[in-house]
């Protein structure tokens, strides 16, 4: 396939602009139709040689999540046999079902928690800078509509970021972000490229699942067809008013934060109370980000009753993970009981 591809050339122009240089990058492939796109359209792009194919079996399918690792291999042994060359690959398997029980963690929590610690793992390995992954247009509509119908501020509804920090030294990239699933299906059947499909993806018993399959087809179809690219742009202006209120809440946070108590943390409740509400929400987030504190259940609503105490509005809070606040004359405390 010629690198004239619309498709090739919107993966070019994207990692153009994500200032993606030459090096190892590690292509996370499930089997998936976007992820094998991507890898097909970086051979094009970069080349077999600069490629490391990292694919983990989570066994949650049983003989299915096998038959995706099989594929993942075959496709492997074709790029070689095609280009000459070994690209490097990478598989691993972990019983992610068990890790979440021990971990008492959400399963999706876990598998990502999982798959991301290994890809920083490869991406060591094999000094690589980047990982991409192929997550697309819809995707990121999918995410900020799931994150809007539980309930999120600004951080929720940046979506996906098309780059963000992994570990040391790499990076996780989304080349395909502002790219249509159907744009990644059209290719796949011009190259004649099969892929795998997930049928875990038609189960409705998952609420994202009935966004993609329900939720966004009614929206395209009744109130607007452009409702992915809307949601995507919505996505993109949040990312930059987050990223000033991120430096706002930092400055607010320092000077703000007083001398611990023991385990104790402290906050002149009086600087609080003068900042507006959105501010303070995000400097309990930033407290809570570095404390390394669970956040996986707190809403707006929760992070909203902290404002609501600084105001004198409630006395105390219970949340997630044993973390009591309370206000005490003139300042915050918060306190992780066990």
């Amino acid at each position: 396939m010629s690198d004239r591809h619309p498709f090739v050339r919107q993966v070019a122009r994207r990692l153009h602009r994500l200032d993606i240089g030459p090096g190892p990058l590690v292509v996370a492939v499930s089997g998936g139709p976007d992820s094998v796109a991507l890898l097909r359209a970086l051979v094009t792009v970069r080349g077999v040689d600069e490629l490391v194919i990292a694919h983990v079996n989570h066994q949650l399918r049983g003989a299915e999540s096998d038959a995706d690792e099989e594929f993942v291999r075959h496709l492997h042994r074709q790029l070689e046999t095609e280009s000459g060359a070994r690209p490097i690959l990478r598989c691993c398997r972990v019983d992610t079902a068990a890790a979440a029980r021990a971990d008492r963690a959400n399963l999706e929590a876990a598998a990502r928690r999982i798959r991301y610690d290994w890809l920083a793992q490869v991406a060591a390995e094999t000094g690589a800078r980047w990982v991409a992954t192929g997550h697309t247009a819809d995707d990121q509509a999918e995410t900020v509509l799931h994150r809007l119908v539980r309930g999120t501020g600004l951080k929720g509804l940046r979506g996906i970021a098309a780059r963000r920090h992994l570990t040391e030294g790499v990076e996780v990239i989304r080349p395909l972000l502002g790219v249509r699933r159907s744009a990644v299906l059209a290719y796949l059947a011009d190259l004649g490229q099969s892929y795998r499909s997930d049928s875990s993806n038609r189960d409705r018993r998952f609420t994202r699942n009935r966004i993609r399959l329900d939720l966004l087809p009614l929206l395209a179809e009744e109130f607007n067809p452009r409702i992915v690219e809307v949601l995507g742009r919505i996505a993109q202006l949040t990312h930059v008013a987050f990223q000033r209120e991120e430096r706002e809440a930092q400055d607010l946070l320092a000077k703000a934060e007083r001398p611990r108590a023991g385990p104790i943390f402290v906050l002149d409740r009086s600087l609080l109370a003068d900042a507006p509400p959105a501010l303070v929400r995000a400097v309990f987030r930033l407290v809570w980000e570095r404390e390394g504190w669970p956040t996986g259940r707190l809403d707006f609503d929760a992070w909203d009753r902290l404002a609501r105490l600084v105001r004198g509005e409630i006395g105390g809070a219970d949340l997630q993970g044993g973390i009591h606040v309370h206000v005490v004359e003139r300042v915050v405390r918060i306190e992780r009981r066990s």
